[in-house]
């Protein structure tokens, strides 16, 4: 009868432990990735607000453009193209406490939704990220067309 009592104290503590530890925060890489993929998505639903709330308030591009210039660059390249797609390659991220520097290939494609694009065109990508109150915002990006 002990034996039996121990042993459910003993399952009892380990699916705590199991439960407390899945609850805890995702390392800070993987939340990078989502947050990437978070910015993925807002350019594929062509949500140009989407994209501006990922980037931080002082993000800095090409030629000085700001956070407001992106979501206007992008609500112009939404407007010209019913169906926008990007597809990037593997993310190569390196990490510092609480920054990071992630780099990738991407395809971005524009048209009309038909079964090939109208527009396409290959980027290498690099991009900037501070973790601010928790969460990533990038801060840079810098890209050179492939094609």
């Amino acid at each position: 009868m002990e034996i039996g009592r121990a042993v459910k104290r003993l399952g009892a503590v380990a699916l705590l432990v199991a439960v407390s530890t899945g609850c805890g925060r995702a390392p800070p890489e993987q939340r990078l990735r989502e947050t990437i993929d978070a910015l993925h998505e807002a350019v594929e639903r062509k949500d140009a607000a989407g994209v501006r709330d990922l980037l931080a308030d002082d993000f800095v591009g090409p030629d000085a453009l700001d956070r407001d210039g992106v979501r206007r660059m992008a609500q112009v390249l939404f407007l010209r193209h019913g169906h926008v797609g990007a597809n990037t390659g593997p993310v190569a991220i390196q990490m510092t406490p609480g920054h990071a520097t992630a780099r990738f290939s991407v395809a971005m494609t524009g048209g009309s939704g038909q079964l090939l694009p109208d527009a396409a065109r290959l980027y290498e990508v690099e991009t900037g990220w501070r973790e601010q109150d928790g969460e990533w915002r990038l801060i840079s990006a810098r890209w050179e067309a492939r094609l």
